[in-house]
């Protein structure tokens, strides 16, 4: 499957002249031939000193089906355990490539896509992405997922110039990878929600093509879950397109609101150990666990707005007294009261959202019920539940509280602290 990178940057209803920086996706058996005619023969022959980065289990993976082009490259193996798209990966990666490098291959999930990406916008550089698993949506991203100096940020990133997913190896990842690329999928009914609501409350940009877009991936996958929790290769070719298809989302609008919000929060919440210990869990599964926390909530306020159980209130500013006693406990009080600045509730009149709560409460419909969310991840083999990542249930309420405050992003779990409900 060759995807037309051309279809997505055409003028749009929204007024947005949507740009694309990829320029080639292949999406089948065989791909890692193609890079190799590319690099050989192609338009990536002019990069004369390439340089892949993988891991300890993505090398395993692959070093036999793309032995020619391991060859040809300096490799940066890192050691898969304990890896993170930290600043200490960035060191770890700069201190051993070589100066004269003008090529990165990310052979890797999302790890190693952040790392290489964030690394080829410091050197400006070009990168290839050649995914190793369906894992996550961030393989076209313009943005790196980073956790910096403890502090969970969004990072300028450089997009890849092509995407070259072999099937002969995505496909036979490990089945948990996969699930966890269905997870951070089944999130956007999420942060689709919550886009729509931040538009409604604050007008705030919103794209109707984008929201297909993701909403067709959701569909796309939700038809062939069964599929890819079996190791089916053409239901894992669809989770790939139905990836790369969120992240060209992400890269017509220039950042990741279509595809990240409530549900993301909660997962990067996890990730800075704010209120637990270091969690075993892949990204997706968090953002799964994230899911079904967001539904339940937006459901209850849902069902509180129709039976006249919902008023606004008044919002007094930032909770600095929690935040102290959270963040600033692990020395980041500073850093979450920055990425809260202008508060982004700021721009929420108390008049608009009382006279929006009805539509508010349409939009949360269109999110499926949670049991029904729940049956969805069941079929895949995804998470469903804070315990299956080892989140004590008792931490529930301080994550919906603590969460918001990760992004500077408007969401309805942000919302929610101007709503009263009984």
């Amino acid at each position: 499957m060759r995807v037309d990178t051309d279809d997505f940057a055409r003028p749009c209803s929204c007024g947005k002249e949507h740009r694309i920086e990829v320029k080639e996706i292949l999406i089948e058996p065989g791909a890692v031939n193609k890079l190799e005619e590319m690099m050989s023969d192609g338009f990536l022959k002019e990069y004369i000193s390439p340089l892949i980065i993988c891991d300890t289990n993505t090398y395993e993976a692959t070093e036999e089906i793309m032995e020619d082009i391991y060859d040809r490259c300096q490799v940066i193996i890192l050691d898969a355990e304990g890896l993170h798209a930290n600043n200490q990966g960035v060191e770890i990666v700069e201190k051993n490539m070589d100066e004269d490098i003008d090529l990165i291959l990310a052979v890797g999930s999302g790890t190693i896509h952040d790392l290489s990406r964030f690394v080829a916008h410091e050197r400006r550089i070009p990168f290839v992405s050649v995914p190793t698993a369906a894992s996550v949506d961030g393989f076209v991203s313009t943005v790196a997922a980073m956790t910096w100096n403890g502090m969970k940020k969004t990072m300028p990133a450089q997009a890849p110039v092509c995407v070259i997913a072999d099937t002969d190896i995505f496909a036979k990842a490990p089945k948990r990878l996969n699930a966890s690329g269905a997870s951070d999928l089944f999130g956007k009914y999420i942060c689709l929600a919550d886009w729509k609501i931040a538009n409604l409350l604050t007008g705030e940009y919103i794209c109707n093509h984008v929201i297909e877009m993701e909403e067709q991936a959701l569909k796309a996958v939700r038809a062939c879950i069964r599929g890819v929790a079996a190791g089916n290769e053409e239901d894992c070719e669809e989770l790939m397109y139905a990836l790369i298809l969120s992240g060209l989302a992400m890269q017509m609008v220039g950042n990741s609101r279509p595809a990240s919000c409530a549900e993301h929060h909660m997962s990067h919440l996890w990730e800075m150990e704010i209120i637990n210990d270091y969690v075993d869990a892949l990204h997706g599964e968090k953002v799964s666990a994230g899911l079904i926390l967001a539904a339940k909530e937006y459901k209850r306020i849902a069902r509180a707005i129709r039976a006249g159980r919902c008023r606004v209130k008044s919002y007094p500013g930032l909770e600095i007294n929690l935040l102290e006693r959270t963040f600033g406990a692990k020395g980041l009080l500073k850093e979450t009261i920055a990425e809260n600045t202008p508060d982004p509730l700021s721009r929420v009149s108390p008049e608009r959202l009382e006279a929006c709560l009805d539509e508010i409460a349409d939009i949360i419909d269109e999110i499926p019920d949670v049991e029904d969310l729940e049956r969805i991840l069941d079929k895949g083999g995804c998470v469903k539940s804070v315990r299956q990542i080892g989140i004590s249930e008792k931490l529930i309420p301080l994550t919906l509280e603590l969460s918001p405050y990760v992004r500077n992003r408007l969401s309805l779990m942000r919302v929610r602290k101007m709503l009263e409900i009984w």
